[in-house]
């Protein structure tokens, strides 16, 4: 299992910052600029919430991007209370920073506030910088606090992409364990990379904007159950409506507590569940049943957020056999609702020749394959 650091290209410093204006800029001199992670000033990546002049961001695949050209940029964040804990490696925030689409950081937030010079250069450059939440929402969150260039124009937003899709899943999407290939070993956030998930790669494919809803161990009817028992609480049509599920905190609001908005509606929405309910429905009918059940329910809430967004049912890679309960419930919900923008797709489910994750997840190799296979399903079905 593998500790991720800061690359040697970013310095990282804890600082304290004042005077910072909510989607305005602070003047030191005429170049150097620091700036609030407003919407004036970044492209938000994901849901993401704006307070107290930060950027929080809990989801995996959360963050922000800018554009500007100078010379210099150092980017400040904060982490909630688990950055807070001691030797608390499984559960740090992981982030990344992307410099022209390199990575340039990749490291945990185990210290209240961290800042990283991501851009240095003797002569002014044009830069595109992404920041980028690699670990998932329930373990911890940050917040991007502020940015600082040394930039005559300053920074100014990078451009969206012309789609966005929404990608609402469990472990799988959030690449849990992804850096760890070994089947035996156990969750940590220092091994879990988005940015190498089937979600990710499907949207880079695509060249779309991407939303992750995603929390490893969930389900739609019950959470992952190694008793049999039912986990109801464990399910993410509890937290589809919200900014999503964490332990961390943003300052005394829990993202659970905090309604998202839904302003920009995706063009897609793949819902990628079933997993997890497996480990309690099994073969039992009527489990399965009360699973199609529940499914044909969560599509009306997907439906009543997203009016126009066509929806496509997958599942596969780490076990297909409630795929045919997915078939019935999205049979079910267009019979009742009249509703006929709702498909269906099996994954290949994930090949022992490509290896295994950790608890036995897919790897980047099996990622990749099932990216391929999405990627191609959207085109062909939908014309992209």
């Amino acid at each position: 299992m593998r500790a991720c650091k800061a690359v040697a290209t970013a310095v990282c410093l804890a600082v304290s910052c004042t005077g910072l204006l909510a989607g305005c800029r602070t003047e030191e001199n005429d170049m150097h600029k620091t700036y609030a992670p407003s919407e004036e000033a970044v492209l938000p990546l994901g849901r993401t919430y704006y307070a107290d002049d930060m950027r929080w961001c809990a989801y995996s695949g959360t963050g922000a991007a800018f554009t500007f050209t100078g010379t210099k940029a150092e980017i400040t964040i904060a982490g909630d209370q688990i950055a807070e804990a001691p030797d608390n490696q499984a559960n740090y925030a992981r982030i990344a920073v992307y410099v022209n689409e390199e990575r340039v950081v990749d490291d945990q937030i185990d210290q209240p506030e961290k800042t990283y010079t991501v851009f240095q250069s003797d002569a002014a450059q044009e830069v595109t910088v992404r920041i980028v939440k690699l670990s998932e929402c329930a373990m911890s969150t940050i917040a991007i606090k502020q940015i600082t260039v040394d930039s005559q124009e300053g920074i100014r937003p990078a451009q969206p992409q012309s789609r966005l899709i929404e990608f609402v899943g469990d472990s799988i999407t959030c690449g849990y364990g992804v850096d760890d290939e070994v089947a035996e070993h156990h969750f940590s956030t220092a091994t879990e990379d988005v940015t190498k998930a089937y979600a990710y790669r499907t949207a880079q494919t695509l060249k779309a904007d991407y939303s992750m809803v995603s929390i490893s161990g969930y389900g739609i009817l019950s959470g992952y159950t190694d008793s049999g028992k039912l986990q109801p609480h464990q399910i993410v049509p509890r937290y589809y409506p919200k900014l999503g599920f964490s332990n961390g905190s943003f300052g005394d609001k829990k993202p659970a507590s905090i309604r998202w908005d839904f302003a920009r509606q995706p063009d897609l929405v793949v819902i990628n569940l079933g997993t997890n309910d497996d480990s309690y429905c099994q073969t039992d009918a009527q489990r399965q049943a009360d699973f199609a059940a529940a499914y044909v329910e969560f599509l009306k809430t997907v439906r009543e957020k997203n009016p126009d967004a066509p929806i496509l049912c997958t599942l596969g890679i780490m076990g297909d056999r409630l795929y045919p309960s997915v078939e019935a419930a999205v049979a079910a919900y267009s019979k009742e609702t009249g509703d006929s923008n709702v498909s269906c797709m099996k994954f290949d489910v994930q090949n022992q020749a490509d290896g295994y994750a950790a608890d036995w997840h897919p790897t980047a190799k099996t990622h990749e394959k099932a990216a391929t296979r999405l990627a191609e399903e959207i085109r062909s079905r939908y014309g992209w």
